[in-house]
């Protein structure tokens, strides 16, 4: 038996795929390893449960928004509290640009690089091979546009990085108007960012006959069940709505309201993971395998797209139209998709945070509501970057935090994840043989679905040695 390991490289947090070679050199099995511990479930035990949109948000450093506003709706939900107009639209504007900063990350930092750069070397296949490739110029406005979605964060949350003024009951403070115009003029040009990624994908990425072929090909693809957030028209939404489920053939099996995602979900532990493996309790688990008898389901970009009916701003919706004009139906289940789902999302976000910065009443001063005696129980979901997040706390009547579960994006995509990496595994590395562009396509597969390893790891695996004197 032979191992072979890959370092996960271009992601957030530490992780490695391990690979199993038997006696012939072909692949036995491999399998995604997340090698680190985070005990935030824990610690924020004894706390009092507003300090949690401050202490969450620090599980990451890529994805604190997320943190924050599922934290926030939680405390909401726990206080029974119904948080007033503006405070709500003002939550969703900043969390629309969250969206766009981390997906601008992941698509040009992360991703493009396996995409326009795959036939380079390893040390070329980087932010400084597309600088070379795409320009000078183009990598400067990717830069300029992030930062874009991190001012526009700033302004809202008091922050670019770790958000604070999203509290229980609504914000801590209002915008006022030259801020407001500062937001517009910012997302104008994320717009028209926008339609450049989108552009960029058309002309370098689907002419590229290799990555179509991988586009097209089923290396890259699983018939799975997926989940995400819709609004009350079926359309995406990241900040608030109801859960849609649909299985590989796309039919609607669940739509619940968040707080009853335990109906729903449920995890299990395997003994050589560090972390979780939710599946969907109405289907059941029937292990690692593809279709419709086993529970796995996937999150993320791609899996909003597909349990949605379409999105709710005018280009993003042409977009998703020339999206699954493209491959011809739906759900689309070929990983490497994902990315193509991303760039549709900027453009939404950009469109959502214009819409509400020119909103009349989002300069409104009524953002926040007094709180009375804490309810006992909680539970606030949003669509993070990675996919459906899921805070649900339980406090005393004092509010203080007696116990906490979160189920994180790239939790409820682990299983696929395994399934992504023994498939191309396998049908690449023959007679063990396996040089540094076959890893690769290995590790395209983890990075496909963008995974945050900092915010997945649950616990921490014990083992026991007995050693007799």
């Amino acid at each position: 038996m032979r191992k072979i390991t890959i370092p996960n490289t271009r992601l957030e947090g530490h992780g490695r795929v391990d690979i199993l070679l038997d006696d012939d050199g072909n692949v036995k099995d491999a399998y995604f390893q997340v090698i680190e511990f985070r005990g935030f479930e824990k610690f924020c035990e004894g706390r009092y449960v507003e300090e949690l949109p401050r202490i969450t948000p620090k599980i990451c450093g890529v994805c604190p928004g997320a943190h924050h506003m599922a934290s926030s709706k939680a405390c909401d939900a726990v206080y029974g509290v119904n948080i007033p107009s503006t405070a709500r639209k003002l939550r969703e504007l900043y969390y629309n640009a969250h969206m766009v900063h981390s997906h601008i990350l992941h698509f040009y930092a992360l991703a493009a690089p396996d995409l326009l750069l795959k036939n380079e070397e390893a040390a070329k296949r980087n932010i400084f091979g597309l600088i070379e490739l795409l320009g000078k110029n183009v990598v400067m406005e990717v830069i300029e546009s992030r930062g874009y979605a991190q001012k526009i964060q700033e302004i809202i949350a008091g922050h670019p990085i770790y958000p604070v003024s999203s509290i229980p009951g609504g914000l801590s403070k209002p915008l006022d108007e030259e801020d407001r115009k500062n937001i517009e003029e910012m997302a104008k040009k994320l717009i028209e960012f926008g339609k450049k990624g989108l552009e960029i994908f058309e002309s370098l990425i689907l002419r590229d006959e290799e990555i179509k072929n991988l586009l097209e090909e089923d290396l890259y693809s699983h018939r799975t069940y997926y989940a995400g957030m819709v609004d009350s028209n079926g359309k995406v939404n990241f900040y608030d709505g109801r859960i849609r489920a649909v299985s590989p053939e796309g039919k609607e099996i669940a739509m619940f309201d968040p707080q009853n995602y335990l109906d729903h979900i449920t995890e299990r532990v395997e003994e050589w993971s560090y972390i979780k493996f939710p599946y969907l309790k109405n289907v059941g688990w029937k292990g690692f395998v593809d279709g419709t008898d086993s529970g796995i389901y996937r999150v993320n970009s791609l899996a909003r797209l597909n349990v949605a009916d379409g999105m709710a701003t005018p280009l993003a919706q042409e977009a998703y139209e020339r999206f699954y004009d493209y491959f011809g139906q739906k759900p689309v289940h070929n990983i490497l998709a994902y990315h193509w789902a991303r760039l549709i999302e900027i453009m939404y976000s950009a469109e959502r945070v214009l819409e509400l910065a020119v909103d009349e009443e989002i300069t409104d001063r009524d953002v926040k509501v007094d709180l009375g005696k804490a309810d006992g129980e909680g539970v606030g979901v949003v669509e993070a970057p990675r996919g459906t997040l899921y805070h649900h706390y339980i406090t005393d009547r004092n509010g203080v935090t007696q116990k906490v579960n979160l189920i994180v994006a790239t939790v409820q995509n682990n299983a696929a994840i395994n399934l992504s990496v023994k498939k191309v595994a396998q049908n690449l590395i023959k007679n063990g043989k396996a040089d540094e562009k076959l890893l690769n396509m290995v590790e395209m597969a983890v990075r496909a679905y963008d995974p945050c390893l900092a915010c997945a790891s649950h616990s921490l695996p014990l083992n026991v040695k007995l050693h007799r004197i």
